[in-house]
């Protein structure tokens, strides 16, 4: 598998945010300057239970000082997010790889940023770049209850300075926010939207008439890594020769760290090639898309990819 280059960073706050959010400030341990990020961008956090998660930068681009992430509690998800909030303490040092951004800002006369629930954290961060840059720009963000809602301090303060829309909708259907009278016009305004999937259906489908360019995405929706009709099988770790049992609805990654195996792994949805592992015997079952069709004789992605029949021999 390939190195990660990471930075051991310190929780210097952690707060509940908001209903099922939990705010984290991950500074340099000496305070040092960190690497630069760009508003849209990301960090990957190594979590106490060893997964690797990406969590968007919510913080000024302008800081060095720290990063700032939100992280969603899912009580019933297997580590990530939920070893966050339920193992990570102020004072703990995290394995924080350095920024990217698969989101990022562009130049643009007006921009009207879209946020759902956590999706907020890089719209945040796009507000206050653009406020720094005396930028226009609208921001709508919808949430079910002002409960549920992060940052409602910041967006209701002199921190962002565009035209600020809240919306709760109190989980009703019929209280949605209407986006038309926003989108019903083509622009040269850019649309920056990041939020979970129904808001994200409901902007493509609206803004089918505009300038492919001017419309940007991030989608925060989980990564179905499992199916109901998987098997469970195993793995044999070729330079020990252990072998590790792989349940139907669990990835080979999981198996490896439930195993006590410390993996690499970034992504975790077959997209990065982070965890791109040797495969010397057996029959793969490929659903990343990394891997070229001349290497999947050779190379599995473990945290998606499968056996399609019988035991897999790995090179670990």
């Amino acid at each position: 598998m390939e190195n990660v280059i990471m930075l051991d960073l310190k929780v210097a706050e952690k707060r509940r945010l908001a209903e099922g959010i939990w705010l984290f400030d991950l500074v340099h341990p000496e305070g040092n300057d960190l690497p630069p990020f760009t508003a849209g961008g990301h960090i990957p956090v190594r979590t106490p239970s060893g997964a690797m998660r990406h969590y968007s930068l919510s913080n000024n681009p302008s800081e060095r000082h720290r990063y700032q992430i939100a992280v969603k509690h899912e009580p019933n998800s297997r580590g990530g997010s939920r070893s966050m909030v339920e193992e990570t303490a102020v004072g703990d040092l995290l394995s924080v790889d350095e920024p990217g951004n698969d989101f990022p800002l562009g130049d643009a006369p007006d921009y009207l940023l879209i946020a759902g629930g956590i999706g907020i954290t890089p719209i945040l961060a796009m507000a206050r770049q653009l406020t720094d840059q005396g930028k226009s720009f609208h921001l709508v963000y919808c949430s079910r209850s002002a409960d549920q809602a992060g940052f409602l301090d910041v967006l209701n303060s002199d921190a962002v300075n565009g035209k600020i829309t809240i919306h709760h909708d109190d989980g009703d259907p019929d209280a949605v926010y209407d986006f038309w009278d926003l989108l019903e016009t083509p622009s040269k305004t850019h649309v920056y939207c990041c939020g979970p999937k129904p808001l994200m259906e409901e902007i493509l489908g609206m803004t089918g008439h505009w300038p492919e360019s001017a419309i940007h995405f991030e989608d925060f929706s989980p990564v179905e890594r499992t199916r109901a009709e998987d098997k469970a099988f195993s793995v044999t770790l070729a330079k020990s020769g252990q072998r590790v049992e792989v349940a139907a609805d669990q990835t080979i990654l999981e198996a490896l760290r439930e195993a006590g195996f410390k993996t690499v792994s970034s992504c975790e949805s077959g997209t990065c090639g982070t965890c791109k592992t040797g495969l010397l015997e057996g029959q793969a079952d490929h659903r990343d898309m990394v891997l070229m069709d001349e290497e999947k004789s050779g190379q599995i992605m473990i945290c998606v990819s499968r056996s399609t029949d019988g035991d897999l021999v790995l090179d670990l």
